[in-house]
């Protein structure tokens, strides 16, 4: 009813005509750009792209294709179909389009941002798996165009919607930039406490390397198996919580290269190399008797001497991060050797001190995870809040078809 009675109010009984983008702007594309023309022409006017990072901005240079209002568009790839509205002196890559208005035409450059922000998505064509909005495409888009024979009340019908948007968007971006803040605070504030529990003199307690307080660890013979394994890939744990989150099942037959650690309950599992480099987990029950990559180092705690979560909460400190980074090597893929994270120093104390500060670490872990799964969670909600009154503030009456 809320829809009805606002589109009523704001249209007061005016007509809705409806044409085709093609009708009421001129289209173009963008040029290919290299990485290397955007270093050596490195200049004040941005270049917009594919992505939707960073607003689009992919770099700038010393020139200027186009100057003025635009709406923006991607074409190709996963993006495609995404929208933005442009304006002043910038430039576009060739996976990029760009509508111009007419001058006769009485439409406000917002007001189809945010129509085509709605419908743009649905045009796009995915055939042979690479997502297309091309130029012929967003053409034949239909245009609402409100009281089209007063340019006058048009324009202010428009420019009201606008501002209405316009103010959704502002305390959309608001909120998230604030709940997105308070995640990296409480993240920070985590790892402050975390790392002052885990942090010992010399001479306080015994300290000792990680291959001394672990156990050796032993690889799959698939030649004497036919059994079926789930794989842990380098991508198969989560960064953000530490948790294995996919992983594919495997034989004999098909197992990759790689598939060769088997790993039990409370092991702590590193990937070494990167870009996968700092993931990682903790065993469960669920995944005991897997199959890893050997792209991860395998920590199985001499349960005697150290427990494994006292391993795996060192392994997530500042101290382990910063010695990784120290003694990693290689250009293209810089990895630490198994034995280097070995060579890592942890003090141990006594079982009952390490289960004392365990146990505080897993209440502070709970509270993190709960905020690393509620804060995005709520900024998606925001999202989805904002999407629905801009879906309800476009929503015109189309035109009725003749039987």
């Amino acid at each position: 009813m809320m829809k009805q009675n606002f589109m009523e109010k704001l249209l007061d009984g005016v007509k809705v005509e409806w044409k085709e983008l093609g009708e009421i702007a001129d289209l173009n594309r963008g040029r290919v750009m290299s990485k290397e023309y955007l270093i050596e022409n490195k200049g004040i006017y941005p270049v917009f792209s594919s992505q939707t990072a960073n607003n689009g901005m992919i770099g700038s240079i010393s020139t200027f294709d186009f100057d003025g209002e635009y709406v923006n568009w991607t074409t190709d790839g996963a993006n495609a179909g995404t929208v933005f509205y442009r304006t002043g002196k910038f430039s576009i890559t060739n996976v990029s389009g760009l509508i111009k208005l007419k001058l006769s035409t009485n439409i406000n450059y917002k007001f189809l941002y945010y129509w085509l922000s709605i419908e743009a998505k649905k045009h796009v064509y995915s055939g042979m798996g690479n997502p297309k909005l091309m130029s012929h495409q967003v053409e034949k888009i239909p245009i609402p165009i409100p009281c089209p024979e007063n340019p006058e009340k048009s324009l202010k019908i428009q420019s009201e919607i606008v501002r209405i948007l316009d103010t959704f968007t502002e305390l959309t971006a608001e909120l998230t930039a604030e709940l997105t803040a308070e995640l990296t605070a409480r993240k920070k504030q985590y790892n402050y406490y975390r790392d002052k529990l885990l942090s010992f003199e010399e001479g306080e307690v015994k300290w000792k390397a990680l291959g001394e307080v672990t156990l050796p660890t032993s690889n799959i013979r698939w030649r004497d198996t036919n059994g079926i394994y789930r794989y842990i890939d380098l991508t198969s744990v989560c960064r953000e919580k530490n948790t294995i989150i996919e992983t594919t099942e495997i034989s004999a037959e098909n197992a990759p290269s790689r598939a060769q650690k088997l790993v039990v309950k409370d092991d702590v599992i590193f990937a070494t190399t990167r870009p996968t480099q700092q993931r990682l987990c903790l065993i469960t029950e669920e995944y005991s008797g897997e199959v890893a990559s050997t792209g991860y180092c395998i920590l199985r705690a001499k349960e005697n001497e150290v427990l494994p979560k006292w391993i795996y909460y060192f392994i997530t400190s500042t101290r382990f991060n910063n010695y990784v980074e120290e003694n990693q090597s290689g250009s293209a893929y810089p990895a630490i050797s198994d034995a280097k994270v070995k060579e890592f120093n942890i003090p141990v104390p006594s079982l009952n001190e390490q289960e004392s500060i365990v146990s505080i670490l897993d209440k502070f872990e709970v509270l993190t995870t709960s905020i690393v799964d509620g804060l995005p969670r709520e900024i998606e909600l925001r999202q989805k809040q904002y999407e629905y009154y801009r879906n309800m503030l476009l929503n015109f009456p189309k035109e009725e078809v003749e039987a």
